[in-house]
């Protein structure tokens, strides 16, 4: 899909790429590699010259990923290139004591929830084969991982080069980079909460201003001591040591100070840690510091045109319980694959418009899942009150599912329309009887038609999607009385049959998520 105009260069130039993408965060560069596994070209333009920063090292960078994460890494084979992910696969090399039925499985707002506690038979179609529910991961080595697979599969990284407006018209969108321009058939913002993409598009961006300050500090304290390890809610904020010098500050000011703009020096954190804290702390050194918010915002709509928007761009919340990145990194997934069947002509209609439908009512959920923690950690009565409430449901076995089931990721699925209890959801990690599984078989970014029972009627049916939908016939260990299932490029899951096949359901199913062969516009 690449216009090229031929130069004396050894080297093509292109014309026009089939996508632009704002941003070389995790979630451009996710995308691009989707896009890029398709046969789409691909640029992404990148502001920063470098993209090692230290905020995205140990501890500031550590991001826990979610079960729809890990699958679609492990689905597209980046999981087992993460160093943290082969430690603790390793047993040689893993030193981390046996958890016992007491082990914190996540947290709501600092209270934890355990894993002894949760029923796993809640989530009876996710098989022991299938990936871990969580995971912790460092921002750099991901973004490392990420960027090395888009380079292999031919996206073009410009760095030092920020979007500072674009045109576009019926049939291709052109950037601005100063006084560079680039063409395109479709733009991408990945460029995070102050997207110049979103905001030179013309979204609106609707939502809630802020209860607190949030401050992520590297510092030398004089006595350390005198703070408490740990996570510390007191009736002015909260603040937690990660590790001695790495200190995280909410201060409930209503964003004033980040609002403020002003320079974060060392005087000004010792004050807010010290009323914080209600210690006199002494910071002998300021090493680095950020500020954020739990401003809560998401575009109304994520398509303009041939503009689209993805991850931050698309919806900003605070980090509390480090939903930001897994929330990116799924719009990056759903998207790929629509965006690039419709580049193609091989999309049915309303397949690219299905990315904002499934993707809009996720991110909301994501924005008041954050909002309800702000709630309880208010410095207040009535959020202490609210607290012990909360921290008693989640010490109960039905509470501490839910929270494991929305924080692991477990409970997202898309409404496709179906009854069946697994449409909609990321499919599970069958096993197959030579020790393959469905998620190493979904590496090249296809449909998959899984049919357990070798019926040639359904083969026959597959086989008009050609290249869109790839049949495999095979017996599952455990095939969770399934007769077949058809599989999304993403891993979900949009049609099911349990016994005998209902033909004409398997084909509405398909018709809505592929074009066959005799649809395809050449």
């Amino acid at each position: 899909m690449k216009t090229i105009l031929e130069s004396n260069k050894s080297a093509p130039q292109y014309a026009i790429y089939d996508v632009i993408i704002s941003g070389a965060g995790p979630v451009g560069l996710f995308l691009a590699c989707e896009l890029a596994l398709a046969k789409c070209s691909v640029l992404i333009l990148e502001k920063t010259e470098h993209p090692d920063s230290p905020l995205k090292q140990l501890p500031f960078g550590i991001r826990g990923l979610s079960a729809p994460t890990i699958e679609s890494l492990y689905r597209r084979n980046l999981l087992q290139e993460l160093e943290l992910y082969k430690h603790i696969k390793n047993p040689h090399k893993t030193s981390a004591p046996v958890q016992g039925p007491r082990r914190q499985g996540g947290h709501f707002a600092g209270i934890p929830f355990l894993d002894g506690n949760i029923d796993t038979s809640q989530w009876k179609y996710r098989l022991a084969s299938a990936t871990d529910t969580s995971l912790i991961s460092e921002m750099q080595e991901l973004e490392n991982v990420l960027n090395r697979r888009a380079e292999s599969l031919g996206v073009e990284i410009r760095r030092g080069l920020a979007i500072t407006g674009f045109h576009q018209t019926a049939n291709e969108v052109t950037v601005q980079s100063g006084e560079q321009s680039f063409q395109c058939r479709w733009l991408v913002g990945c460029d995070g909460s102050r997207s110049v993409v979103r905001k030179a598009g013309g979204f609106e961006f609707a939502g809630t201003e802020p209860e607190f300050t949030g401050y992520t500090t590297q510092i030398d304290i004089a006595d350390p001591e005198k703070l408490s390890p740990g996570r510390n809610v007191t009736s002015l904020g909260m603040y937690m040591q990660s590790q001695p010098g790495y200190v995280l500050i909410q201060d409930f000011d209503a964003g004033a100070f980040h609002h403020s703009q002003k320079p974060v020096t060392l005087e000004h954190v010792q004050e807010v840690l010290r009323r914080v804290s209600n210690t006199d702390v002494t910071i002998n050194a300021l090493h680095m510091a950020t500020t954020w918010t739990d401003r809560a915002r998401q575009a109304t709509t994520y398509r303009n045109g041939r503009v689209l928007l993805a991850g931050d761009a698309a919806h900003i919340h605070s980090p509390l319980g480090g939903q930001g990145l897994n929330l990116g990194l799924g719009d990056a997934m759903n998207l790929g694959w629509k965006l690039a069947a419709t580049i193609q002509n091989k999309a049915p209609e309303g397949l690219l418009d299905s990315y904002y439908t499934e993707r809009h009512p996720i991110g909301a959920q994501v924005l008041d899942w954050s909002r309800a923690q702000v709630a309880i950690m208010n410095p207040s009565p009535q959020a202490r009150a609210l607290q012990a409430i909360i921290r008693d449901l989640m010490d109960t076995r039905d509470g501490a599912t839910y929270f494991a089931g929305r924080v692991w990721g477990l409970s997202t699925h898309y409404d496709l329309g179906s009854d069946h209890p697994l449409t909609g959801y990321s499919v599970p990690n069958f096993e197959f009887e030579d020790g393959t599984t469905i998620g190493g078989l979904m590496h090249d970014g296809q449909g998959i038609l899984l049919d357990f029972k070798k019926n040639t009627s359904l083969q026959t049916l597959a086989g008009k999607y050609s290249d869109r939908i790839k049949y495999i016939s095979a017996g599952a260990k455990d095939q969770l009385a399934l007769s077949a299932v058809l599989i999304r490029p993403d891993g979900i899951i949009a049609w099911v049959a349990d016994n005998d096949p209902d033909y004409s359901e398997f084909q509405k199913a398909a018709g809505c998520w592929f074009i066959s062969d005799s649809g395809i516009q050449h």
